[in-house]
């Protein structure tokens, strides 16, 4: 139990703490939607096996979590449906598959890997279909990788 712990807050230190400065949020009214990519070799091995990720400076993680404004609150995670692609600046377009991941706590993240070149740009388009929601929610960001 002390292990799974500190595995999750090693994810959760990891996909947001230690990546702050290329953490990145976008405010829809209700709901405020936070996003991030990030090479998976910055991943701690223990918390990339936890999560069956591969690390390799040739793989990047897209993640995605999704917050009800609440008052007084930095806000409650919703489920929800999430797709994702990302296009590189010669036009290949990569769908990426998204999985969900709900910690104990109720903490619930979405994340994808794909495969990177040295100094790739990417323009990722998200959409996340909350339910109860008429419309989804559309995230556009661009990152370039570095993999040398």
């Amino acid at each position: 139990m002390k292990q799974l712990t500190r595995y999750l807050l090693g994810l959760a230190a990891l996909l947001f703490a230690a990546s702050v400065p290329a953490q990145q949020s976008q405010d829809f009214g209700d709901y405020v939607v936070h996003y991030n990519a990030l090479n998976t070799n910055l991943i701690q091995p223990e918390v990339a096996q936890a999560y069956g990720i591969v690390r390799s400076s040739n793989r990047a993680l897209l993640n995605v979590t999704v917050l009800k404004k609440m008052m007084d609150t930095p806000g409650t995670p919703v489920s929800a449906k999430v797709t994702a692609s990302g296009t590189n600046l010669t036009g290949q377009r990569r769908e990426i598959e998204v999985r969900e991941i709900k910690e104990s706590g109720s903490a619930v993240y979405y994340v994808g890997q794909f495969p990177v070149h040295n100094l790739e740009t990417y323009v990722f388009d998200i959409l996340v279909a909350v339910e109860g929601e008429p419309e989804p929610l559309e995230v556009r960001f661009r990152q370039q990788f570095y993999t040398e």
